[in-house]
């Protein structure tokens, strides 16, 4: 597999890769025909990425290869969602007495590892994204990585100049940042211990996520629900329930408010967004109110606010497309470097978004700049029924 860039011709070591990952030739070369091992664009040709599961490597697994040398970042495995709290908390953590309780940010994933001397953030689909790489080099300590090249960060980065999840939920945050809630051994994907992990990232300076506490199993799932019933006030997404050693996966859990806001975004563009989607949302509603065994009139609080967040949305766009309006997505971006807006348009590009970018507008030592990510399904579904089209 070669790419051509800028005089550059980089190819993947598939006998090399083969023995360090125990993988056969045959099967390596099968995934680059088939196009589930990818390469990346760009400065970062020497990564490629696990489009699909394979073999025990999760999707979004990316193999660095450099000079003979090679690194594997396992892709974050998914955390299964806890729809009864009680009953998934005393079964899935049946061999743990306490569990630790930590804040689920609402933003998107990124991996963070040094490559080539520089910080780099690798997205759960193992893609490398220019402005989250100019970020993270921002944000982190590099001396972590120089400390301890055996492990990978993991955060979520969140704030209003969030181009993917563009979320204005969190005070303390003016643009964007990075909260660390992992760190994990490079090669095997393990784990560090909560505590362990937090005592690292307090030692060099780290945003974490918020650490609620550490409680029984029998007392959990009340304290749950009285974080959960606090975040939604303030619209949160949720928790995170944790094995203190990590041993046991995690589970997460969430706030109806943020199904809700999930499902607000999701229907203004509902002819983009997949089935699944939307339709696990509506599911969590209908087991958090019977657990929580709410009074008629919080159940029909809650029914008003899920139909509310389903419809609305949905009307505003077809009235947008009636004026002639295209619907989009209003995002920004702050960015210190012009040469890393042109990275990611070319990023967006290869990714297959259709954007509008404003000019940019100088602020302060930045360059603030507006984007309106078009949405082509919804938009041509929705024209099509003014031309008369039937569902």
């Amino acid at each position: 597999m070669r790419v051509e860039d800028a005089g550059k011709d980089i190819e993947l070591d598939v006998e090399g890769v083969s023995e360090y990952l125990g993988i056969p030739v045959s099967r390596l070369r099968k995934l680059l025909d088939k196009r589930e091992l990818l390469q990346n664009w760009g400065e970062y040709q020497h990564l490629f990425r696990f489009v699909t599961t394979f073999s025990g490597i999760e999707s979004g697994t990316v193999i660095c290869q450099k000079d003979g040398f090679f690194e594997l970042i396992k892709g974050f495995p998914k955390i299964q969602r806890a729809m009864l709290l009680e009953p998934a908390i005393n079964t899935h953590f049946s061999e743990t007495d306490t569990v630790c309780v930590e804040e689920k940010m609402n933003g998107f994933n990124v991996r963070a590892i040094v490559f080539d001397g520089k910080i780099t953030a690798i997205t759960r689909g193992g893609y490398v994204c220019p402005y989250s790489t100019e970020k993270a080099g921002q944000l982190l300590n590099i001396d972590f990585f120089n400390d301890h090249p055996e492990l990978v960060l993991h955060g979520e980065m969140v704030g209003p100049d969030n181009p993917y999840v563009p979320k204005k939920i969190y005070d303390d945050v003016d643009s964007i940042d990075f909260y660390v809630f992992d760190m994990r051994y490079k090669g095997s994907g393990e784990p560090l211990p909560v505590y362990e992990r937090r005592k690292l990232a307090e030692e060099y300076g780290f945003t974490q996520v918020r650490l609620f506490g550490e409680f029984t199993k029998k007392e959990a799932p009340e304290k749950i629900r009285a974080i959960i019933f606090d975040l939604g006030k303030i619209e949160h997404e949720g928790v995170v329930i944790k094995d203190p050693d990590m041993n046991i996966p995690p589970v997460k859990y969430t706030c109806s408010q943020s199904n809700c806001a999930d499902l607000r975004h999701a229907f203004k563009f509902y002819n983009d967004v997949g089935r699944d989607y939307l339709f696990s949302r509506v599911v969590r509603e209908g087991f958090q109110a019977f657990e929580w065994k709410e009074s008629e009139e919080d159940l029909r609080k809650r029914c008003l606010q899920l139909g509310e967040s389903i419809l609305y949305p949905m009307i505003d766009a077809i009235g947008e497309m009636e004026k002639g309006e295209r619907v989009a997505e209003e995002v920004q971006i702050r960015v210190s470097s012009l040469d890393t807006l042109s990275k990611f348009k070319e990023y967006l590009r290869r990714q297959g978004v259709e954007a509008i970018f404003d000019e940019p507008e100088k602020v302060g030592d930045e360059f603030l700049i507006k984007i309106r990510k078009l949405n082509k399904s919804t938009n041509d579904k929705t024209l099509s029924m003014f031309k008369g089209e039937l569902w």
